[in-house]
């Protein structure tokens, strides 16, 4: 197996009475883009502070390349951080902002020239070199900050919500560079996010993080698809949420019911009669169907439209069950088809196709 770059074990950290971390453990691998990924306050950043030096753990270790680290300050460590807020230097040029660490290491000029210019065109700021910091975009801030960051070629890049306070459009730009940009270097990013569709979309692996601890490690779509508990399935995406029993086994089915009506699923757990549980069903795997559609309802539930949402690619409607309960689904929008053509209080049938749903021990 492939020797981990980084290793934290057993790391907490508090702040006086406060912790901040409990009994973190995980292993970062040479390569890779791996994402931490939580709310606000959740002990992410201060992990990525543990990495880079800044703060140093209450108990555990760290360790970079098989060294422990714990007492090492952040010059001495092979890793290099973008912070949110960038932390140019405002009264210098891009070439000298990007310069800077070089300089410092008393590296020769003609060096110092080559490798700031090979910088600037690895994140496509080649002509912005005696731009001053001011004159720029806030993306292109952002490249400055890489630029500089990357200079030296650590093995490790730690990003702190660098996308953060970009808007949507120069986000979604900024996301793609990124990850391409890791993938030419073949250097191992950490990135910290609160926002799940862009850890989704840029990352190797993203540990959920949720009150200090580690609920999940996995892939994007282990993650998406099959969440380890109710915290990390109602935290990445939408979601709608069931409480449900099995009241039967079948095969490697089992029936339960939704809203009184009998419901076979996959019986992923090895879970028993008598179990209860809860039933999770993304957005985009319910399908809806008008009345006149239908000839068997079997396995559907009966609902009505109480709003609809066009989103350009896709269309959002908000269903009523028979109980009341407001469930949500996304199918996408195709103008030649008329079954999307969806009118409100029109009712409607609403499944799901048996394997869709993601079945989790019942949390109180």
């Amino acid at each position: 197996m492939t020797t981990p770059l980084i290793e934290i074990k057993n790391i907490y950290k508090s702040y006086g009475n406060i912790p901040i971390l409990n009994d973190v453990s995980l292993s970062v691998y040479h390569g890779e883009f791996l994402t931490l990924l939580g709310p606000s306050g959740c002990g992410k950043t201060t992990l990525l502070r543990l990495i880079s030096g800044f703060e140093h753990p209450t108990q555990g270790e760290i360790y970079i390349s098989g060294q422990c680290v714990n007492r090492l300050p952040p010059q001495k460590r092979d890793v290099h951080t973008v912070f949110q807020s960038y932390a140019l230097f405002p009264h210098l040029s891009v070439y000298e902002n990007v310069a800077f660490a070089l300089r410092c290491k008393k590296v020769s000029e003609p060096e110092i020239r080559e490798r700031v210019l090979d910088a600037l065109k690895l994140v496509q700021l080649e002509g912005f070199a005696e731009r001053n910091i001011k004159q720029l975009s806030g993306g292109q801030q952002q490249r400055v900050a890489i630029a500089r960051a990357i200079i030296n070629r650590p093995q490790v890049l730690l990003l702190d919500e660098p996308l953060s306070s970009l808007d949507y459009r120069l986000r979604k730009d900024m996301q793609s560079e990124l990850k391409q940009l890791q993938k030419m270097l073949n250097m191992t990013f950490i990135f910290v996010t609160h926002d799940q569709e862009e850890a989704l979309s840029m990352s190797d692996r993203i540990v959920v993080f949720n009150h200090g601890h580690i609920e999940q490690i996995g892939t994007p779509k282990c993650i998406y698809e099959t969440p380890a508990n109710l915290y990390v399935a109602m935290f990445i995406g939408e979601t709608n949420i069931f409480d449900v029993q099995v009241h039967a086994l079948k095969d490697q089915d089992l029936m339960t019911a939704v809203e009184d009506v009998p419901l076979f699923c996959k019986n992923t757990g090895n879970y028993k009669v008598g179990d209860r549980l809860h039933l999770i069903v993304r957005p985009e795997d319910i399908r809806v169907w008008g009345l006149s559609e239908v000839d068997n309802p079997a396995g559907m539930l009966p609902g009505r439209i109480v709003d609809i949402i066009y989103k350009g690619s896709t269309v959002d409607l908000k269903v009523a069950l028979a109980s009341g309960r407001i469930i949500n689904a996304s199918e996408f929008f195709d103008e030649d088809d008329d079954k999307l053509e969806y009118t409100l209080a029109e009712q409607v049938w609403v499944q799901w196709l048996p394997g869709w749903e993601v079945l989790l021990p019942y949390e109180s």
